[in-house]
């Protein structure tokens, strides 16, 4: 039987193999004729009956890891789910639920071709695309895979959908219908503080400094501690709701996803498309860059990781930022003095 693979040995003394289909050259990184010549059997012999080499594969394998031909995606998965907690483990939950996986759910790792996670990806999403990376590199990490499954270049571009910032004339026409007095004014509040939605939605009413007009909470993502200074709107709506306990008894209790289901659900009834809660962090960031809100302040108020700005006030952990809405104000107020 003709061989694919013929060793050679260059003037370096290391052996090296010839595909003979291709012409390529392999270092076999050995100098040693009877170690060159075993590897290049293997090599050989894997083009003949791959079916049984990847039986003796397993073989070899299980013998450092007993669990090595049984291991399955679900394991995979349970077992990255371990590494997590609080929210980020909820999240986690959800995304391993994904339909798409469950042709991949019970397949065994040694066993699994690139085909198979392609096909998954394809009948998914791009959160199926995102966290299958995910759980991919967990299991090489773990030495599960003996080596990557699809090459990290070869995976589908995750391709996110567009996202932009909710208009002021959208902001208020949810508020002006919203009948919900507490609901009405967490949107309020969104738009004046661009927090994320789990941060506004958990503020009370002693985050309040009423004396300084300043309001100060903790990110729930980053645990870092903000100091915003509040203009005339957000103090007029914060006088509307509670003093003591949370500003937002109801939406400080369900599920991050139950509140943006409602508010997209009022959205969807004003015929508004393209935003979500998330929408209104964009909005204030565009705000903030129209009237020259100070770009380290901007950062610091929606918590944006930044070298410059960490390296600057490290030693200042909590910062008090000026207001925007009084930039906005000597912005207009500049505008119609030059015009």
């Amino acid at each position: 039987m003709k061989q694919r693979y013929h060793i050679f040995r260059r003037e370096n003394g290391i052996y090296y193999s010839l595909d003979t289909l291709n012409k390529k050259r392999e270092s076999l990184q050995t100098g040693d004729a009877e170690t060159a010549r075993r590897l290049i059997n293997v090599q050989n012999e894997a083009c003949h009956q791959p079916t049984v080499n990847l039986q003796i594969a397993q073989v070899y394998l299980q013998h450092s890891d007993p669990d090595f031909a049984k291991r399955n995606w679900q394991h995979v998965m349970d077992e990255m789910g371990r590494t997590k907690s609080g929210s980020t483990k909820k999240r986690w939950d959800v995304a391993i639920k994904d339909k798409a996986f469950d042709q991949i759910r019970y397949l065994v790792l040694i066993k699994t071709q690139a085909e198979h996670l392609l096909n998954a990806i394809h009948k998914g999403t791009v959160s199926t695309n995102v966290f299958l990376r995910r759980i991919h590199n967990f299991a090489l990490d773990m030495n599960w895979l003996p080596r990557s499954i699809i090459p990290k270049r070869q995976w589908p571009t995750v391709q996110f959908k567009e996202k932009r910032a909710i208009t002021f004339d959208e902001h208020q026409a949810i508020v002006g219908r919203e009948k919900n007095p507490e609901r009405q004014g967490f949107y309020e509040l969104c738009w004046h503080l661009g927090g994320s939605q789990g941060d506004i939605a958990c503020l009370k009413g002693e985050d309040v400094d009423w004396d300084n007009h300043t309001i100060s909470f903790t990110r729930k993502k980053t645990s870092v501690p903000v100091i915003l200074h509040l203009g005339a709107e957000a103090l007029s709506v914060l006088k509307d709701l509670a003093s003591e306990g949370f500003l937002f008894p109801y939406l400080s209790r369900v599920r991050a996803g139950d509140r943006a289901t409602e508010f997209k659900q009022r959205c969807r009834g004003l015929g508004i498309e393209g935003v979500s809660l998330h929408s209104y962090r964009y909005a204030w960031a565009e705000r903030a860059k129209a009237c020259g809100y100070p770009e380290r302040f901007a950062q610091e108020a929606l918590g944006h990781n930044s070298a410059a700005v960490h390296r600057a006030y490290a030693k200042r952990a909590k910062m008090k930022l000026p207001s925007l809405e009084e930039y906005e104000k000597k912005a207009t107020c500049l505008a119609t003095t030059k015009n």
